[in-house]
């Protein structure tokens, strides 16, 4: 399995959500790891399964909105747009 370098940009969210889909926790960072599972597996990355895995591109979009629902949209258009960063600059390191 693949590690997570630190000089991959968004690893920070990367780690993160991994972390927090280990322990079992919903977060923002999860559900973003959640949304690249299927990319980020095949990259070499040990992407718990979650029961709870279904949609989670509208789960993230209405977290970021309880926060705060005027800039929900920027925000998980700009996540999105760190995840494929990363997923990109992944496929070009991993073996």
């Amino acid at each position: 399995m693949m590690e997570v370098s630190d000089a991959l940009p968004g690893s920070d969210l990367i780690k993160q959500g991994l972390r927090d889909l280990a322990a079992g926790t919903e977060s923002i960072e999860s559900l973003l790891v959640l949304v690249g599972a299927t990319r980020l597996r095949r990259i070499g990355l040990n992407v718990p399964q979650n029961d709870n895995s279904r949609f989670p591109e509208d789960r993230l979009y209405a977290k970021l909105a309880e926060q705060d629902s005027d800039t929900a949209h920027s925000r998980y258009n700009a996540l999105i747009r760190r995840l494929v960063s990363f997923e990109r600059a992944a496929e070009c390191v991993s073996p």
